[in-house]
């Protein structure tokens, strides 16, 4: 699995490339080594650099946006000239300033394969978030059995908010548990859905929201009335979804 990476970044460029007056940065796979023979897994990532001054981000990506394969023999991939040292070091861009600056990269595992077995990922392009509301009653006087939310839509597929009032596992007897579950996961037999998700509990007194998951928030926090989260026995529930691919194996 693809999990651990990390950036390098050659601030006066990458001298084994002969490369002057630029940066280089490079995304690499890490513990290569100790990979499956025929291991390869291909991405799709973009850079990320901080204008400090204004707070906002230059995003820098291939512009064939094609898929990089990474293997034990070719572990890293990116820009031998990612941007001129005079533009990087220019007071005025903001990128490098008290002798600091930010870098960042969002990456995304499209496909992966180990031993003649893979996984496949269908990205779904401008993923929306769908929001759902669960209005929680009579908490004081539900037990300690697992309580559902109607089911709701988010990315075509069903999901359900999954209620613990006395938590369970980690939490149990002193916090409560929420989870996001998929309603009927049987339908994805062989499949995974790749989602990013949030889970609130409404403070309707300041209308903050808190916490997540297991040890989701502890019973006395719950209770405790000046938190808002409990009014009138009521607690509101909130779920946010957003579906951004589908794996499949191959």
């Amino acid at each position: 699995m693809f999990a651990l990476r990390k950036l390098v970044l050659y601030p006066n460029g990458n001298k084994k490339k002969n490369v002057e007056d630029y940066i280089s940065v490079y995304l690499e796979m890490v513990g290569a080594d100790s990979l499956q023979t025929g291991y390869e897994v291909y991405v799709d990532f973009r850079f990320f650099l901080l204008d400090q001054n204004k707070g906002t981000f230059l995003v820098l990506q291939d512009a064939n946006k094609k898929e990089k394969c990474f293997h034990a023999m070719m572990r890293y991939s990116g820009f031998d000239k990612l941007i001129t040292l005079t533009s990087f070091t220019n007071p005025s861009n903001g990128y490098v300033i008290d002798d600091n600056c930010v870098i960042g990269a969002e990456v995304f595992v499209c496909k992966e394969r180990r031993a003649g077995k893979g996984e496949s990922i269908s990205k779904i392009k401008d993923a929306v978030k769908c929001k759902h509301v669960w209005k929680v009653e009579n908490v004081s006087k539900l037990g300690a059995e697992c309580c559902q939310s109607e089911p709701f839509t988010a990315g075509e597929w069903k999901w359900k908010i999954s209620l613990y009032p006395k938590g369970n596992n980690l939490g149990k007897g002193t916090h409560i548990s929420l989870h996001l579950e998929l309603d009927d996961p049987e339908k994805l037999a062989g499949s995974k859905v790749f989602a990013e998700f949030s889970l609130l509990i409404v403070d309707r007194i300041t209308s903050k929201s808190d916490w997540g998951w297991p040890k989701f928030i502890s019973l006395a926090t719950l209770n405790q009335a000046g938190n808002g989260f409990l009014v009138k026995d009521t607690c509101i529930v909130e779920a946010e979804v957003a579906v951004h691919g589908i794996v499949t194996a191959l």
